[in-house]
């Protein structure tokens, strides 16, 4: 990761960007939580997308395939790049696993009320929606990665 992350520095600096880099560098970790995050992001409204207009699975259902695909990839994701988990024991990698998944059930919740809501009560736009969803579920999901799952020991 660093080594991609020196190499996009470099061609910050070559554009005059360097206040950019600078203000990366200082947040490094929340820097890599959005970059990952809107991944992540990309990953659930794709899978949401091609659930709920492709195979026409109902918009919780879509949503819940989509949340389960996502907090793979954001679980893998974190512990490696953004948080940098120490865990190394089976106990300790496991304990941060059902931590993260109860901290991501915790926040499914808050998303599917948001999506139940607006579309299936309101009418709201669904991908909308969903978009909306995600903005207010990834501000959450960092704080509780950082204060609770990752938390330094």
């Amino acid at each position: 990761m660093e080594k991609t992350e020196e190499f996009c520095f470099k061609i910050l600096e070559t554009m005059h960007l360097k206040k950019l880099v600078k203000l990366y560098k200082s947040h490094i970790s929340v820097m890599r939580y959005l970059i990952f995050g809107v991944l992540t992001t990309i990953i659930n409204i794709l899978v949401y997308s091609i659930c709920l207009y492709l195979f026409k699975i109902p918009n919780l259902i879509s949503n819940i395939i989509a949340w389960i695909i996502a907090v793979i990839v954001a679980y893998l994701t974190n512990r490696k790049y953004v948080f940098d988990s120490k865990a190394s024991a089976k106990k300790e990698i496991f304990v941060e696993v059902i931590t993260f998944f109860a901290s991501r059930l915790a926040t499914l919740g808050a998303d599917e009320l948001i999506m139940f809501v607006s579309v299936d009560k309101l009418g709201w736009n669904a991908l909308l929606m969903k978009i909306i969803s995600n903005i207010i579920v990834i501000i959450l999901n960092f704080v509780l990665s950082k204060l609770i799952v990752f938390r330094k020991k």
